[in-house]
């Protein structure tokens, strides 16, 4: 039986997922997996512990939120200057490698952390790594990939972001070229990535199909519907979709807008309703866990995706999970703007939607499916289901097991 180890990074939310349902599949093939990742209170990820042990590593454990946010920064600091974090996780990998031997080391990370850790893991135990970037700095707009931004002063502000980019990218790429391979999400990122290891893999993220199918049941409202964050309005751009439902001539008792977002997001988006005029037609939820996602998207008439167009200063590569799980319900998806890039090439490929770049096309999209909806009581699209089944979770935990056969069979 083989046997790998996963040091994994499960925030933000939309990122656990991708290692829970490769774990599952690990298992369904014969393949012995043990997870460690951070604590977290959040309960999107419970369901990883049910489909392999997990351990996880507790670094925020004050219960008053004065004390915690001291602990945060104590955390913060211990982390920048001594790489704090992957090394508490590395003590309990190690511990875990003490009592049961392994093939390989898997690392999925949406920033750095936890790479040290994984790093030093595989060099104390001589195993192969695989280092499974889902995000990487290269692609933001701006300082998006901070978790959290720092509040001093603008001048100090912007020294220290310098800093901790200059020590994430120096942290990152010391790993990337002692790892035996990398994997990463779209063939930007496969680009990005070879400047610092030749042997890079694209393994996109999808759809798991024991989850997400369609179902097409008649829905009360006709909702243009949107789950996850939004790091920054120069990342996910609501501007088009605003000005185009505005344009449809549809009223507020016609169209909801549905946002299934966290208090951060819902207060970038009221600000820019209110400056278009639409916060009539928006409607907040909170966060949902994972295994509730399939049935919002099929309770949905439009499944909405934000973006911007792909530039200097503007996303890159990104191919965010959104997609792939809307293309599996058979729900139309408009992509707003259009990223004139791999999300609208591939929206064209498999025929799940609109990728639009003015606000009349945005208008004639929603009509389109307005008037569906009114005549059937759901919207559905006939996309082309074999470019979907590119994207399964299952195929992309074959690609994985693949590669880890090759490398655990050649001992690198």
């Amino acid at each position: 039986m083989k046997r790998v180890l996963i040091l994994c990074d499960l925030f933000p939310p939309a990122f656990g997922p991708r290692m829970g349902y490769l774990c599952k599949y690990l298992k369904q093939a014969g393949w012995q997996v043990e997870v460690v990742a951070e604590a977290m209170d959040d309960k999107t990820f419970a369901f990883l512990a049910g489909s392999c042990p997990v351990t996880f590593v507790p670094y925020y454990t004050a219960k008053n939120r004065i004390l915690r946010k001291l602990q945060w920064i104590f955390t913060l600091l211990a982390d920048f200057l001594f790489s704090y974090k992957d090394r508490k996780m590395a003590k309990v990998a190690h511990r875990i490698c003490q009592r049961q031997a392994f093939d390989l080391i898997l690392c999925s990370s949406f920033r750095t952390f936890p790479l040290v850790a994984a790093r030093l893991t595989a060099q104390r135990h001589h195993l192969p790594l695989v280092v499974d970037l889902r995000d990487i700095i290269e692609q933001y707009a701006g300082n998006e990939f901070l978790a959290h931004s720092f509040h001093v002063c603008p001048w100090l502000d912007k020294q220290l972001t310098a800093l901790l980019k200059r020590k994430l990218l120096n942290d990152r790429n010391r790993t990337l070229r002692m790892a035996s391979h990398v994997t990463t999400v779209s063939p930007w990122h496969v680009e990005q990535l070879k400047r610092y290891n030749p042997n890079v893999s694209l393994i996109y993220n999808g759809y798991d199909p024991d989850l997400f199918y369609p179902d097409h049941r008649p829905n009360r409202r006709f909702t243009i519907t949107y789950t996850g964050r939004i790091l920054s309005l120069a990342m996910r751009n609501p501007e088009l979709l605003f000005k185009g439902v505005l344009l449809s001539g549809l009223s507020a008792e016609q169209i909801t807008l549905e946002w299934y977002v966290d208090p951060a997001s819902e207060a970038l988006l009221k600000e820019a309703a209110a400056q278009y005029q639409v916060s009539e037609y928006m409607s907040y939820r909170s966060y949902v866990p994972a295994s509730e996602i399939p049935s919002v998207l099929n309770n949905s008439s439009v499944l909405l995706l934000l973006t911007e167009k792909s530039g200097e200063n503007a996303p890159k590569g990104i191919m965010t999970t959104k997609f792939f799980e809307a293309l599996a319900v058979d729900k139309p998806i408009l992509c707003v703007p259009s990223d004139e890039s791999y999300l609208e090439e591939n929206i064209r490929r498999t025929r799940s939607g609109l990728a639009a770049r003015n606000a009349e096309e945005v208008a004639q999209f929603i009509l389109q499916y307005y008037r569906q909806w009114e005549t059937q009581g759901y919207t559905a699209t006939t996309p082309d289901h074999e470019e979907i089944k590119r994207f399964s979770r299952k195929g992309q935990a074959e690609q994985f097991m693949q590669l880890f056969e090759t490398l655990s069979s050649a001992g690198l």
